[in-house]
């Protein structure tokens, strides 16, 4: 990879008329403006449908797209809604804020509007063919939640819940109609974000993509293939993924996912993990995996503590997994997401395998962090960000971090003071004068934005993933500036 610089902004985090972001005209515009900015990459968080908590990281389905990010305006295009039809509905109105809420009221109403007029064509019957290894279970898994009410599969009826083939067939034929608009939903975010996939590229911007490490536990993928994960034999986890006690938080993080029996993906080598890992080279041209380190040893905690204190760490699959992967796609261009600590096996498997991994300027300074992620210290062959999307904005930095990080800080740029004002300008010149080959800076440090506008903050519910852009908050001016940052420190 050479030198080169990108922007970090979700696609729930573009302006548009509808409520969130989408595959909408601004979509389109975005991608001009960054290569107005001299930018090659943009990245984006995991695309999957979610559910409770809004979190890209839980998703009905490790496979599909959030119909939420459906372009209205595009079916209004195709004839199968009408302007007055996308007025008519009520997507929230806070500028710079999505509303959940609002958002899904309104948003499969419209869908279910457009499918109500769609035909099927040999494109349709093309894309459910070709991608019937994960679709027929999940627009079955939709449908059969939503007539329960949103229940998670472990509470439906065990006919159900366990997959009897008399129970399927059933239910498949009483729900035809409601499993073929999933299906529809499907087909066309996929058309739009192939389409939008194509248009950056051709612009000369390449999308990396974001893949969670593991799947929700109310997901289509646990219903569809519990012989994947570690369940017993009522389809309860025996153990859920987490992170232990550290300095951050004292009773650990307990993040509930169910944990891969990897006996098993060994048995079948590895074919899940490899077609996941295929499916996502296909949908971006570089595939962030969270939580790396989970591959050389996983967290696991019993299933039923309220707290991840009692946990272990386990042996994941380490490079015998990459090792298939290798054999099969070749050498796959992914960016190892390998924050916190990293014990010698982990560095070992990072080494081995090639990928790049990942440096945070804001850890820099940080006590409790090792001095890793010091800029003195990279490698090329890594990625450099200002701060990812679980960190606070630059400027949120400044307020929320401790006097002593500050100060490092200070004597680090060689400064006699720190000013908010400026903050961000300083950290995105380290992160860009650095060696690593690949510098990504969150869109809201080139804009200088504060805590309002940060996206997540981990271990907490509520207010997350809200936050997206206004109309005309990223503009030619922004671009212009961005532009000769880059050029400033060669990545152009």
């Amino acid at each position: 990879m050479k030198r080169s610089g990108g922007i970090l902004l979700p696609v729930f985090s573009l302006p548009s008329k509808y409520g969130i972001g989408c595959f909408s005209k601004d979509a389109y515009k975005f991608i001009d403006l960054l290569e107005e900015a001299g930018q090659s990459f943009w990245q984006i968080l995991p695309l999957g449908p979610t559910g409770y908590g809004d979190s890209p990281y839980q998703s009905f389905s490790t496979f599909a797209g959030n119909p939420y990010f459906i372009d209205p305006g595009t079916l209004v295009r195709e004839g199968l809604l009408t302007k007055k039809e996308c007025k008519s509905y009520d997507f929230g109105g806070t500028p710079g804020c999505i509303d959940y809420e609002k958002i899904y009221q309104s948003r499969f109403r419209l869908l279910r509007k457009a499918y109500s007029r769609f035909e099927k064509n040999k494109d349709y019957e093309e894309f459910t063919e070709k991608n019937r290894f994960w679709l027929d279970d999940y627009s079955l898994y939709m449908a059969i939640k939503d007539k329960n009410e949103g229940t998670a599969w472990t509470r439906w009826e065990a006919p159900l819940k366990n997959r009897k083939e008399e129970a399927l067939d059933r239910i498949r034929r009483e729900l035809t109609e409601e499993i073929d608009f999933y299906r529809f939903q499907q087909y066309e975010f996929d058309r739009q974000w192939r389409k939008l996939h194509a248009y950056a590229n051709k612009k000369g911007i390449r999308i990396i993509g974001d893949i969670p490490i593991y799947v929700a536990f109310d997901s289509a993928d646990t219903w569809a293939a519990p012989e994947l994960f570690q369940f017993n034999e009522n389809k309860e986890p025996t153990g859920v993924a987490g992170c232990p006690p550290d300095a951050f938080c004292e009773t650990g993080q307990l993040w509930g996912n169910p944990l891969y029996d990897w006996e098993y993906h060994k048995k079948t080598d590895y074919r899940w993990w490899i077609r996941r890992i295929q499916y996502s080279l296909r949908m971006y041209d570089i595939v962030r995996i969270d939580h790396f380190r989970g591959f050389d040893e996983y967290y696991s905690v019993p299933y039923g503590e309220k707290t991840a204190v009692n946990g272990k760490w386990m042996p994941g699959p380490g490079m015998d997994l990459f090792r298939a992967v290798e054999k099969k796609l070749g050498q796959p261009k992914i960016i190892a997401e390998d924050l916190g600590y990293l014990t010698p096996s982990v560095l070992r498997l990072l080494k081995d395998s090639g990928f790049p991994g990942m440096k945070v300027i804001q850890f820099a300074f940080d006590s409790r962090e090792s001095s890793d992620y010091l800029p003195h210290t990279y490698p090329r062959n890594c990625v450099v960000y200002t701060g990812t999307h679980d960190n606070d904005t630059t400027r949120g930095w400044y307020h929320t971090v401790g006097k002593e990080a500050r100060d490092f800080a200070k004597e680090y740029m060689c400064k006699q003071r720190l000013d908010e004002d400026t903050l961000a300008k300083d950290f995105i010149s380290l992160a860009m004068g650095s060696v690593a080959d690949l510098c990504i800076i969150p869109l809201q440090d080139y804009l200088g934005l504060g805590s309002e506008a940060r996206i997540n903050t981990p271990s907490t519910l509520g207010g997350n993933w809200a936050w997206r852009l206004t109309k005309g908050q990223f503009n030619k001016k922004t671009a212009k500036e961005i532009k000769r940052i880059t050029k400033l420190y060669g990545r152009i």
